[in-house]
């Protein structure tokens, strides 16, 4: 296949010393990135390896400025001029200055991907130097290898000094949620509905009295109930009805919980994503865990009700850390941002020493929740927790796997070993196959959150 006329005049001359092969052939450790970021005084392109975590902040500090990821019309625009759906790590396809990582001048052979036609560019980093002659070279992005684990000691000299600075954040804020008069009461409709939980001799209609206490739960139970996919029979008229009729005691009282304790805390307007993506992320993972809950045999089965609520709650650390540590959250958004290809808890740990779902389950135990949901969200992304209610946390993990291989997600999904799913009593083909039939019903999931639109990459 023939270059594209924009990259091969970017090329230059080393266009003829270049060879091409698909994506998943060539070597991803030699594979660059390049970001367009952008704030008040103008915009910038950053190039780095692929698999490397970008330090936003890093990058910012040397720089003097406030970079963060460039708003996709814009990001558009600059495609559409060279006529790319996506931009390989060549400096001058844009006019933009360039920042290039250090680690760059490393590799010995360099790879340019074309994602949009799953073809790479493979030349050798002579030939690469003398396009990014005009860039400027700092360090600004991190080897994920050279991360370490939650409770890893650092080796010394500068790793240990910003070690000891993560550490130092972590406490900080560990001392801060357990400080009760600064964490965020649980609202009063979730604490009503808590003692429904506990109480053996709660009826229906305590229940009903709770949510119809409240117009918009009551409003938004109603809806759901009505939405096609629960495919009700007839129409809803009442949160009874809705009870009674279609969703049921357990899944109305788990359901009300997560949606009262979701409205308590408010969702930051910094990161790439806005409320309705918070309950969008939050319903797909809540359906998934009721799917999966189902499946499992009898013996092993976790509660349905509780494997739900797990799932609705399983993002609840993005609202907490937005409501109680709202510069941290900043920090974390605009790394988010930039690092898509990353789980969200790596950079929380790397750049705080303590990931949302830490915090959430804080939270969750202040309030006291039942220990399978706290548990499940503080370990949700091990797949080897072994411990209390460990079906919980796997339970999640796998729902987010699956979630990830459809698509809905946006971010890479990991590899499911047999074993994992022989432990869950699971059968991977039948799985799958419940997936995609899940994924067919996207439009009834999305229009129970008031929008149907098709999700965004990253939802």
């Amino acid at each position: 296949m023939e270059l594209p006329l924009a990259v091969r005049q970017a090329l230059g001359d080393s266009a003829q010393r270049v060879s091409l092969t698909t994506v998943r052939q060539a070597d991803s450790l030699s594979a660059l990135r390049m970001l367009l970021l952008s704030d008040e005084q103008g915009s910038l392109q950053v190039i780095c390896r692929k698999h490397d975590l970008i330090d936003l902040e890093q990058l910012n500090q040397q720089l003097g400025r406030d970079f963060r990821l460039m708003e996709l019309p814009e990001q558009r625009r600059i495609m559409e001029r060279t006529g790319l759906s996506e931009l390989p790590a060549l400096p001058s396809l844009t006019e933009l200055p360039t920042v290039v990582d250090f680690r760059v001048r490393d590799l010995e052979t360099v790879v340019l991907e074309l994602a949009g036609d799953n073809l790479a560019i493979v030349m050798a980093a002579s030939d690469f130097r003398p396009l990014a002659e005009a860039a400027w070279h700092c360090s600004f992005a991190v080897d994920p290898a050279l991360i370490p684990a939650p409770g890893k000691k650092s080796t010394g000299g500068a790793e240990q000094f910003h070690s000891s600075i993560k550490k130092f954040t972590a406490l900080r804020i560990q001392q801060r949620l357990e400080d009760t008069l600064e964490l965020p009461p649980m609202p009063e409709t979730a604490q009503r509905i808590v003692h429904i939980r506990v109480d053996p001799n709660a009826v229906m209609g305590d229940l009903v009295d709770v949510v119809e206490s409240d117009p918009s739960l009551a409003a938004q139970v109603v809806s759901w109930a009505s939405s096609s996919f629960y495919g009700a029979a007839g129409h809803v008229r009442s949160v009874h009805d809705a009870v009674s009729r279609v969703l049921g005691f357990d899944l109305v009282m788990n359901l009300a919980m997560g949606l009262s304790m979701g409205r308590g805390l408010k969702q930051s307007t910094d990161g790439p994503e806005n409320y309705t993506g918070y309950w969008r992320r939050a319903l797909w993972q809540a359906q998934s865990a009721g799917v999966l809950a189902s499946m499992m045999p009898r013996g092993t089965r976790p509660t349905f009700g509780l494997a739900y609520l797990a799932g609705l709650l399983h993002n609840f650390g993005e609202l907490a850390l937005a409501q109680i540590f709202p510069p941290h959250h900043r920090l974390v958004s605009r790394a988010q941002e930039v690092n898509p290809h990353f789980n969200p808890s790596v950079i929380e740990y790397y750049l705080l020493g303590i990931s949302r779902n830490d915090v959430a389950a804080r939270l969750m135990e202040s309030w006291g929740m039942p220990e399978e949901v706290i548990l499940a969200i503080r370990h949700q992304n091990d797949p080897s927790y072994q411990g209390p209610h460990q079906v919980y946390p796997k339970l999640l993990w796998l729902c987010q796997q699956q979630l990830a291989a459809l698509g809905v997600t946006g971010r890479a999904a990991e590899e499911i070993p047999e074993a994992f799913y022989d432990e869950l009593g699971l059968q991977p083909d039948r799985v799958i196959k419940q997936f995609q039939e899940l994924l067919k019903g996207k439009d009834s999931i999305l229009a129970v959150t008031g929008n149907s639109d098709t999700p965004p990459p990253g939802l």
